[in-house]
């Protein structure tokens, strides 16, 4: 029982260790508040709650079934990381054109959306851009997958890994909600300038990951055509 338990605290830590520094990167808390310009702090509270989720179930699905999803439409981890890393590309080089009046972190709006059009519109932005490629993305699917996949073939108890992926996400999920919901506050103290800064540096990085994530894909992609060739 012991052995068990300590297996499961190990394989939800790793878990955790390896998503947590890319999913809860600072360096999206002025990148999210530029893109819910105009928004109220409780309607970025409930965008906030939104992307978690989101960002739970992705990464749950990715630890546990990812490997079977590629496989069952014949896609390569490499390609994945080829084509998620072109779409980080395009955002942090959209982002990064900006204008610095549209850098700037806006001044919440005095009061809510309606109901009617806060659903429909928080929860098309909760999804994208906010949740892919900018809180999950290529890199840290990649990494779930190769997680889920390495502690699968450990021969751990059947239950092992289903839970340690559940406490792991939600650790990480949790710490994406506390990043969005507090990205206000944080933003108010460091100021307009700071955060313009901040945002510029974030975009180019964001620009600089997607291609370190697109060259991983072509070096692996180039290392299988080596081996094929006769």
């Amino acid at each position: 029982m012991l052995a068990a338990i300590s297996e499961l605290v190990g394989a939800s830590l790793l878990i955790v260790g390896a998503l947590f520094p890319i999913v809860d990167s600072p360096d999206n808390i002025p990148i999210f508040l530029t893109l819910t310009a105009g928004l109220s702090a409780e309607n970025r509270g409930v965008l906030a709650r939104k992307i978690a989720v989101n960002s739970f179930g992705i990464l749950i699905v990715s630890v546990l079934i990812g490997t079977h999803i590629l496989a069952f439409f014949g896609i390569s981890l490499p390609v994945v990381q080829v084509g998620g890393g072109l779409i980080v590309m395009a955002v942090g080089w959209k982002l990064l054109n900006r204008q610095d009046d549209d850098a700037r972190a806006p001044e919440p709006s005095p009061k809510p959306l309606k109901d009617a059009y806060l659903t429909v519109y928080l929860a098309r932005r909760a999804f994208y851009p906010l949740t892919m490629p900018l809180t999950v993305g290529p890199g840290s699917i990649s990494i779930a997958i190769a997680v889920g996949a390495s502690q699968a073939l450990r021969g751990r108890a059947y239950w092992t890994l289903p839970v340690a992926a559940f406490l792991g996400c939600a650790v990480v999920a949790g710490g994406v909600y506390l990043m969005y919901r507090f990205a206000e506050p944080i933003g108010r103290i460091l100021g307009d300038t700071a955060m313009n800064v901040i945002f510029r540096l974030s975009a180019f990085i964001l620009v600089c990951i997607g291609v370190q994530i697109v060259w991983n894909g072509t070096r692996a992609l180039m290392q299988t055509i080596l081996v094929l060739r006769p």
